[in-house]
């Protein structure tokens, strides 16, 4: 279930509130309805499973914990609980570094992340629609200039920091900001269009 009507955004508002007073259903049927979405993300994110798996259940703690840190006026639920996942997702990584980036490809096409089997059956509306919008952040990738694209993939596909990525690159940090600045409103600009 991806929460896009309001009727979907209430009912999550509404399990988080119920979290924020220590109801343990409630999280078990937040986690029923949005764990194929957060497993995903997760998924493409850490590459492993095992790992994916792990940090999925400790989003889910981090919810339980801290539920009521989370603001309608803030924004969406979907969004805060892909925000608790995608920061988790990026702990992991930072912890355990092992890539080298040298090894992360430059080409738009070979950052095309893979669906993956998270044993939520979507359907073929469901697969369209990802497929169509991952298409189209290809082709707004394309877009982008070299450092542009590389820069943008590092901190947030592979979880870099704005100083990782200086250091990495061999240029400045205020250059690194630059780039991703730069290379984040034009991808805004392209999927607007």
């Amino acid at each position: 279930m991806i929460a896009t009507s309001e009727e979907e955004q209430l009912r999550l508002a509404t399990l988080l509130e119920r979290i924020a007073a220590g109801e343990q259903a409630a999280l078990g049927q937040l986690y029923d309805l949005t764990s194929p979405i957060l497993y995903g993300l997760l998924l493409r994110m850490l590459r492993e499973p095992e790992r994916a798996q792990e940090a999925l259940q400790d989003c889910y703690l981090r919810v339980w914990h801290r539920a009521e840190t989370y603001s309608v006026a803030k924004g969406e639920p979907i969004a805060w609980l892909i925000g608790v996942a995608r920061y988790r997702a990026l702990d992991v990584l930072r912890s355990q570094r092992i890539a080298d980036v040298s090894t992360v490809p430059l080409e738009a096409d070979a950052a095309r992340p893979e669906t993956p089997d998270t044993g939520f059956d979507a359907g073929p509306e469901d697969r369209a629609v990802e497929r169509e919008g991952l298409e189209r952040l290809m082709r707004c990738m394309r877009g982008l200039s070299e450092v542009q694209r590389k820069s943008v993939l590092l901190a947030y596909y592979e979880g870099y920091s704005h100083t990782e990525l200086a250091q990495a690159m061999g240029a400045p940090l205020g250059t690194v900001k630059a780039w991703i600045r730069r290379g984040l409103a034009r991808l805004r600009e392209c999927l607007e269009a």
